[in-house]
């Protein structure tokens, strides 16, 4: 028999009654390629989550969904940065977005194009867009929470997310959502359709689609500051008593995304299977940046007389296809496919201006796209061969080939010209490029389980890249049934993650808004970020880009019980060398900086400029525990109990800056770096959550718990404290395929504490603007409707 390396699931395809409680037994292969193996039973700690576990959240973005599912994932919130509004930085136990790897179907997800420019969590990183794939489309997402790069490449230094979408070949479903803020804006609703066709007989092919729109929400506080120029007389402007001066917009950004997905395989003999998937989705955010007043420099009046704030409202195309072949030979059985996927950030401005033109400026642009591309060729065998003691030894091997292209496209030159479009400048034709790389895998597994207690597994993989060279990673890991019930599992392993094409390549200057020393207002600052191939870059000697390699160890415990409980506790380490970064700005009229670097940074017509570099050593802990029950409560219906808590702390280990500002290196990687690296996330989270179900009701409870984290401000980082978030929702099953929900997200309206006076931008930003977890937009309620058929 051949066993997938996908998760496998032993249950009935067939749409059941929504009231039907869930009997299935989820086997999970994620990181494995043994046979049939439960959660419980794995090697490494994995969290499976269901598609009806992520459904019930209530969350209509699956990346957040995610979070309030599995405690080890954050996805903090943020506002005014950028395209990070569009696309949000996510994170794997504590580390960098680009250290999670994802997979849909156990094949690699190719990455978003964007960059994180602006102050968030991973600031310099790209990570894969979870949003980009409806809810509607997926059956569970299993979450490996161990090192993989010997088992799966680069990126994996985290872990793993393995997406697996529906395969049913019959019924389908229809979901729709609709609800908004207790504070009666954020309204939004989204439609959901699955179907499951027949395909040839045997086959099936499994179609998801969804259309989501959401508005925004705003938590700016009033601009207090003077907004027209004083009249001649010396008197003020009578219309700044009229001024609407809740002008900025701080919140959720305006959202309409549409996504197809499909799912589909045909058996081909006894012993073959054709298969593809893959998806589109199409994404159009709108998010402001920062108002210009109407005494501002950068406003002209005969144009805005009152003032205006430039959105940003960048659209977004995300495409990707699988096709692959599975085939036996003899006792080998193969796996073979190609992968194509593409994201594209295109950015555009409305309500904007460049001053440069004069009053015939436009006030909408094309201020030039990101682009990124990722073609895979893989190969996998696998074979059982006698081994010791009577059992059998899984042989795995294969070969990956993959090319990642990057594009910056100059934007149309109204929005570079002068002083460009406001709000974001074009990418001017210098910043332009069209760069790839390729590499290759090879990769060595083997899996045994040696005795009824005793299973071991090692990995080698070796990588050839075509930019920077080979690397070698390895891992072991076993597992020991103590008794019955109780068991000891352990890992090893080394890991790497290859500098990203966006970090290679990406270029830009931009406008960033910094406080001023003197009076603590955010002004404007030209800042550039520069490639490795700038010549800014070359001339300062910053070095090639090399990757960043890990050692990671875990210890866990692991406990299954008779009556339905189960528990996993897992300890871990990784340390991670020669972690890439995204510099602080050195700024060309900062006089303690040497004058060659000043003057090399303003022949670049930034005012600033940082750069993409190998700069510190860090060293990770935590503690993951996992706790579920289910009981069987007679008369009173059924009960099912999780809770789980992580703990997770960061410390940098070693810093080595390149030597090219004199002895003011430390400048390169400043406080407020260092605190975003090891203190913004929380430092504790948790959940525990209730399920009942009784005749036809059922009532889902969770809580969950943010610890403290710190954000970095110039005047010295803040702790924020700890927050306890509710969530409820009531399903009732109306008849045996039709089911409504009424829910409400952050039941008791909570928000995080309030911004520092010295760094609330005069009162404009009332809470923080990056890295709360849960956001700032308060309660939120909703109705759901759901049809099976």
């Amino acid at each position: 028999m051949r066993y997938s390396l996908l998760t496998l699931a032993l249950s009935s395809a067939v749409a059941a009654p929504l009231w039907a409680a869930d009997d299935t037994e989820t086997i999970e292969v994620v990181g494995s390629r043994i046979a049939l193996r439960t959660a419980t039973d794995s090697v490494a700690p994995v969290d499976i989550i269901t598609g009806e576990e992520l459904a019930a959240t209530g969350m209509t973005e699956t990346a957040r969904a995610l979070q309030f599912a599995a405690p080890s994932y954050n996805f903090p919130f943020s506002s005014v940065t950028d395209g990070s509004d569009a696309v949000r930085p996510a994170t794997l136990r504590g580390m960098s977005p680009d250290h999670t790897l994802v997979l849909v179907n156990g094949k690699r997800r190719h990455g978003s194009a964007l960059v994180h420019l602006s102050g968030t969590v991973g600031k310099g990183s790209s990570n894969a867009d979870l949003n980009a794939i409806p809810v509607t489309a997926i059956k569970r997402i299993e979450i490996l929470r161990d090192g993989a790069s010997a088992q799966y490449g680069s990126d994996a230094i985290a872990g793993v997310i393995n997406i697996v979408l529906k395969d049913a070949d019959e019924g389908g479903s229809l979901n729709a959502q609709g609800g908004q803020t207790y504070q009666g804006d954020g309204e939004q609703w989204r439609l959901g359709w699955n179907q499951g066709l027949t395909f040839l007989d045997d086959g099936f092919v499994n179609l998801s689609f969804e259309a989501h729109h959401k508005n925004k929400t705003n938590r700016a506080g009033a601009d207090p500051r003077q907004q027209y120029p004083t009249l001649p007389d010396g008197s003020p402007d009578p219309r700044e008593a009229s001024f609407d001066r809740k002008s900025h917009h701080v919140g959720d950004a305006e959202y309409d995304n549409l996504g197809l997905f499909i799912n589909a395989a045909k058996p081909l003999g006894e012993d073959g299977k054709l298969y593809a998937f893959g998806g589109i989705s199409n994404r159009e955010t709108e998010s402001g940046a920062f108002y210009r007043r109407a005494l501002d420099s950068r406003n002209l009046t005969e144009v805005y007389p009152d003032g205006y704030l430039p959105k940003i409202a960048p659209e977004i195309r995300d495409q990707s296809l699988y096709l692959g072949y599975e085939f036996s030979l003899g006792e080998w059985q193969f796996d073979s496919s190609v992968g194509y996927g593409k994201n594209r950030f295109k950015y555009k401005l409305k309500d904007s201006l460049n001053t440069s033109l004069g009053a015939d400026s436009p006030t909408s642009f094309y201020a030039g796209a990101l682009s990124t591309t990722e073609t895979n060729l893989n190969l996998d065998g696998s074979r059982y061969l006698p081994f010791f003691n009577d059992s059998d030894l899984v042989l795995a091997l294969g070969a990956a080939w993959r090319k990642n292209e990057y594009q910056v496209e100059a934007g149309e030159p109204d929005s570079y010209f002068g002083s460009g479009s406001q709000g974001f400048m074009g990418f001017t034709p210098e910043s332009a490029i069209k760069e790839d790389r390729h590499n290759l895998g090879l990769y060595l597994e083997l899996e045994n389980q040696l005795t009824d207690d005793f299973y071991w597994a090692a990995a080698l993989r070796h990588e050839d890249y075509s930019d920077f060279g080979t690397n070698n990673s390895w891992k072991l890991a076993a597992r020991y049934e103590l008794t019955d019930s109780l068991a000891v599992r352990a890992t090893a392993n080394t890991g790497f993650r290859a500098p990203s094409v966006q970090q290679l390549y990406f270029t830009n200057i931009s406008t960033l808004f910094n406080p001023d020393p003197n009076t603590g207002d955010l002004v404007p600052t030209e800042s550039g970020t520069f490639n490795n191939l700038a010549p800014l870059t070359q001339a300062l000697g910053v070095g090639k880009l090399q990757a960043e390699e890990s050692q990671s160890y875990s210890l866990g415990l692991v406990y299954t019980g008779d009556n339905g409980l189960s528990v996993t506790l897992d300890a871990y380490q990784i340390k991670v060398d020669d972690r890439i970064v995204l510099s602080s700005s050195l700024n060309s009229k900062d006089a303690t900086l040497p004058q060659n670097v000043r003057d090399l940074i303003a022949a670049t017509g930034a005012e600033s400029a940082r750069f993409f570099i190998n700069a510190v050593d860090t060293k990770t802990r935590g503690i993951d525990l996992v706790v579920t029950q289910d009981w069987d409560l007679g008369h009173y219906g059924f009960l099912k109990g999780n809770m789980a808590w992580g703990y997770n702390k960061s410390d940098i280990e070693d810093v080595h800056l390149p030597s090219i500002l004199g002895g003011l290196e430390s400048r390169l990687f400043d406080d407020i770096e260092r605190t975003r690296m090891t203190d913004a996330n929380p430092r504790h989270t948790g959940s525990f959550g209730l399920t009942h179900k009784l005749g036809d009701f059922q009532t889902t409870a969770r809580v969950n718990y943010f610890g403290t984290y710190s954000i970095g401000y110039s005047s010295g980082p803040v702790k924020y404290d700890h927050q306890w978030v509710a969530d409820l929702a009531v399903k009732y099953f109306a008849t045996d395929n039709l089911a409504l929900t009424l829910g409400a997200q952050n039941l008791f309206d909570n928000y995080p504490e309030k911004r520092p006076e010295d760094n609330n931008f005069n009162g404009i930003f009332v809470y923080p603007l990056t890295n709360s977890p849960f956001g700032f937009n308060g309660g939120y309620y909703y109705l759901e409707a759901e049809y099976r058929y």
